[in-house]
This record gives structure tokens, C-alpha cells and sequence, in this order.
């Protein structure tokens, strides 16, 4: 597949909190997905020092975690800590247990995770009442 033709694998989701980062994670994420999706996550950061987090896997194909930089990882764990606090994990795989892991036994976020068919309930466990059209790239 030609690289300017692919899907943007991390796809904002558009909803009525602008404290609430939301996305969908399409198919397989490459190293440099992950470090964009970083980089989405500390813009959302310096524009609220709260937020809540939603992650929609849809068709999920792996990641590519062997090849993101240590630097980011640690510096999204730590950022992580200091802005997030609710993470709601939509579909499979369940990520959230490893999330956990990697963070400190004592880390102030509170995850979830809800199948797809409960997708509903993830909103309603964010706060969130109205949740727009997925963002799909033109033709």
C-alpha cells in the first residue's frame, strides 16, 4: 500500500467534553503511530491539565511497542500520572492490565474496560452525552 494513501491508523472521535481525549486505534499501530499518538496526547495536556481519556481499538493488528523510544514511553508514563484520570479501553484487545503494570502500583488513574457491545456505558462512565461521527479520511 502506498503511504500517502493509507488510513491514519489513530482517529480523533469528536464529543461534547473538550477535556476528553478520545480516539480510535484502526488496525496495526506502527512505532511512529505510537509517537504521534504521544505527541496528540501532550497537546490535549497543554490545553487542560485534567483530562480523561477514551481509546476505541477497532480491528486491532498490534503494535509496534519494541520500536517506540524509551524516552517516549517514559515521558508518557510520566505525563500519564500527572493529567489523566479516567481511561476507558473500548473492544478488544483488554490493554488495560498491562497499562497498569507499567505505570506504579499507586497511579491515581482509573482505568476501565468495556467490550464493544458496551460501548454505550463507556460514555456514560466518561460523562459524555454526545458522541459524533467517526473522523474518516477523504476519498
Amino acid at each position: 500500500m502506498n503511504f500517502l494513501q493509507s488510513v491514519p491508523t489513530i482517529r480523533r472521535i469528536d464529543t461534547d467534553r473538550d477535556d476528553l481525549f478520545a480516539i480510535d486505534v484502526v488496525g496495526h499501530v506502527s512505532a511512529a503511530d505510537a509517537e504521534n499518538m504521544f505527541g496528540l496526547l501532550e497537546a490535549a495536556y497543554a490545553l487542560h491539565q485534567r483530562i480523561d481519556v477514551a481509546v476505541r481499538i477497532v480491528d486491532h493488528d498490534g503494535v509496534d511497542w519494541a520500536n517506540v523510544s524509551d524516552e517516549t514511553l517514559k515521558l508518557g508514563a510520566a505525563h500519564a500520572l500527572e493529567h489523566i484520570g479516567r481511561c476507558a479501553a473500548i473492544g478488544m484487545p483488554d490493554w488495560t492490565a498491562d497499562a497498569r503494570h507499567a505505570l506504579p502500583t499507586s497511579s491515581p488513574i482509573e482505568f476501565r474496560h468495556f467490550d464493544a457491545e458496551d460501548e454505550a456505558e463507556a460514555w456514560e462512565w466518561l460523562g459524555v452525552r454526545h458522541v459524533g461521527v467517526r473522523e474518516t479520511p477523504s476519498s
